[in-house]
């Protein structure tokens, strides 16, 4: 009762199909030269430009280091003699 009911499968056709024959795509040849010397260029201008950003990070982060210490060395050094 509760089983469901499956749809009869049509039979396989028995006729042959004609197949088409493959198409080749041809590439249009490329106007100028190839791209490819330049990828080393490319990919060792990346990675320079990704070093020298992490340079100026870490002197950025280097500087405000120097000038919290810097302040903080001042309040101590200000507070001392006061006393």
């Amino acid at each position: 009762m509760f089983r469901p009911q499956l749809p009869d499968t049509p039979p396989p056709p028995t006729t042959l199909t004609a197949q088409h024959p493959v198409q080749v795509q041809v590439q249009a040849p490329s106007a100028g030269r190839p791209l490819t010397p330049y990828v080393g260029a490319v990919a060792a201008v990346v990675v320079v430009g990704i070093v020298l950003t992490a340079l100026l990070a870490a002197v950025a982060v280097t500087a405000v280091s120097v000038a919290v210490a810097a302040v903080v060395l001042r309040s101590l050094v200000t507070g001392a003699t006061r006393r």
